[in-house]
């Protein structure tokens, strides 16, 4: 069956949890009024009884409670089922804005930027109205992450190929992506969460294992139990009894502060492992066709142990159970009898125990999921996209190329080819011809490709490569540095990679523009004969038409392509269309007549 267009599916998809939400939400106020009936028929029962005799009494009680406790625990099912329904309709309707080219609302991984990353600054991976922005969909902290170390660093071509299978196949259930997000949504799981369990997990089981804790686990209830008991039977008066709970529960408050920095460690991250562990349970039923899929999914098994699901799940009961302390109404008697604090912390060890391997898996596996899960979205957002295939001598091939961040309606898409090291393909034109944008299309796509996502075009093959640019350069005051210094130090780093003959592809914009014409054009000509000499392949951009003659000296090396612009009446039209050979018309001139200088 032919999938719907993402368009389509949204609108659709919205439709449908509008209505459920809306099923919902009577569901919940019948629900309302059925547990202030149960609860009155709790009272009703117990005064209509209780002539009849205690067993009456207490078991009209009993039923009329047990009716009440069912509806509550329907009513607290149906909430939750609304708010996960909630978030699916905003995740639908943050699709339909996306897909008009509104994703701002999407984090936009602005805590991510390395200024002396090889091209994050030059081609706006991160920040507002980002590469990041534009494919993110993950939930936890650890997913962001790890989606931006892939727009960071290329992968191997082994690990491209696996991406872009998986990727593929979770753009077959968009559904099954969509719920994987809104578990996640529920409560974002943090760093600071996974680095408190593993720091946790690290630590001595010095309670579970020590002779004195485990015979205070068991003497303690037995003996408060048993003066308890004396007290039923009148072995002994009231103020002795008293007397005794107040030993036992001094006794249970010391216990507690001397254990409570294990419940401190994890006190503040209950509600995020409820969201783990539903993100992993969500995981562990699904049925995938795909060998990395499965792969991360088997990570949760933990034979012969219960899920990784079902053990974050007990944690996160162990958990609740030590927030009783918050009720003094509960907790008190717990403690005075049970010693429930030293109870929960037993507990607390024997899961550590059972869990230790596999907890940094858990957290690394989702967050791949996540991620991969990101760009199974885009897949779908944009089937006309591309996987690229990969190819083992160096090349950079494509029809169709565009700017994944412009809107397709106003998106010129060029076709691009180059193949072979020691290629340079120099770029002439006009002031906002195209150049720059041509450069970052480019860029942006060979980020993606290194990824494992598609691609914003109808064909592209290409080497595994790393880009390395210079294109955006500011000074940095900071650090005392002229815009002119900050470009040498770029190139110098360029230069360096080149000579140890490394697998990039150079994207060059407006070499040396802070230094005099003729230093730049002298410059300018001796790194590209360079990079030649070095085998070294990109794209340069530049005004300075004389490069182009270095076409004469270097027929097979480099290549000439523009992009022009056309005078009418005084104005200018773009057609924004990549050209070979060298560009003739300029428009600088008429730029400057029309802000008011005189030619």
């Amino acid at each position: 069956m032919d999938k719907k267009k993402p368009d389509v599916y949204f609108t659709e998809r919205s439709h449908e949890l509008t209505t459920t939400i809306s099923g919902l939400k009577r569901t919940a106020l019948m629900l309302s009024w059925l547990r202030l009936f149960s609860f009155l028929s709790i009272i009703l029962l117990g005064w209509w009884l209780w002539p009849m005799g205690l067993l009456p009494a207490f078991t009209g009680i009993g039923a009329g409670l047990l009716l009440f406790i069912v509806i509550v625990k329907r009513d607290l099912d149906n909430k939750t089922a609304i708010e996960n329904s909630s978030r699916l309709l905003a995740i639908c309707r943050n699709e339909q804005l996306a897909l008009n080219h509104q994703y701002q609302q999407f984090p936009d991984g602005a805590r991510f930027p390395d200024p002396h990353h090889a091209y994050a600054n030059d081609l706006d991976l991160f920040g507002h109205a980002s590469l990041f922005q534009y494919i993110n969909r993950t939930e936890s902290e650890q997913a962001g992450r790890l989606l931006a170390d892939w727009l960071l660093e290329p992968a191997s071509a082994e690990t491209i190929l696996r991406r872009q299978k998986a990727v593929d196949a979770l753009s077959d259930i968009p559904e099954w992506n969509e719920q994987l997000q809104s578990h996640g949504a529920a409560k974002k799981i943090t760093l600071s969460a996974e680095l408190h369990i593993c720091q946790w997990m690290e630590e001595q089981n010095n309670v579970r294992t020590h002779m004195g804790w485990k015979l205070t686990r068991y003497l303690f209830p037995l003996a408060s139990l048993t003066w308890l008991l004396l007290y039923i039977v009148d072995q002994i008066p009231q103020s002795l009894f008293l007397t005794g709970l107040t030993i036992f529960l001094a006794i249970s408050y010391a216990i507690t502060k001397k254990l409570i920095p294990a419940w401190n460690k994890l006190g503040k991250i209950s509600a995020e492992l409820e969201s783990f562990s539903d993100s992993i349970r969500h995981i562990e039923t699904a049925s995938f066709n795909n060998e990395l899929l499965n792969a991360h999914k088997a990570t949760f098994s933990n034979p012969p142990l219960p899920s990784a699901s079902t053990q974050i799940k007990s944690l996160k009961k162990i958990m609740d159970r030590l927030d009783y302390r918050l009720n003094p109404v509960v907790f008190i008697p717990l403690s005075v009898f049970l010693c429930w604090d030293l109870q929960q912390v037993f507990a607390l060890e024997k899961w550590k125990a059972a869990n230790k391997a596999g907890i940094q898996h858990w957290f690394a596996s989702l967050a791949e999921m996540e991620a991969l899960s990101s760009l199974g979205r885009l897949r779908f957002n944009h089937p006309e996209w591309v996987f690229p295939v990969l190819e083992t001598a160096t090349i950079f091939a494509g029809t169709s190329i565009g700017h994944p961040l412009i809107p397709a309606g106003k998106r010129v898409n060029n076709d691009f080819n180059t193949q072979g090291d020691g290629i340079i393909n120099l770029v002439t034109g006009s002031n906002m011809a195209g150049k720059s944008t041509f450069l970052r299309s480019c860029g942006v796509n060979i980020i993606l490709a290194m990824a494992g996502a598609p691609v914003c075009a109808t064909g592209l093959r290409l080497s595994p490569l790393r880009v390395m640019s210079s294109m955006r350069i500011s000074d940095n005051l900071e650090e005392s540095t002229s815009t002119f210094y900050a470009e040498l130090k770029k190139l110098k780093a360029i230069i360096e990679a080149v000579n140890k003959k490394e697998q990039v592809f150079l994207l060059l914009d407006e070499i040396l523009r802070g230094t005099n014409s003729g230093d730049r054009h002298t410059g300018s000509k001796a790194l590209i004969k360079q990079l030649i000499a070095q085998h070294a392949t990109g794209i340069v951009a530049s005004h300075d038409l004389e490069l182009a003659k270095l076409k004469e000296v270097y027929p097979q090396q480099l290549f000439n392509y523009h992009f022009d612009v056309q005078i009418a009446n005084e104005e200018l039209y773009f057609d924004y269309t990549l050209k070979e050979g060298v560009c003739q018309s300029m428009n600088a001139s008429l730029l400057m007549k029309k802000i008011g200088i005189n030619m």
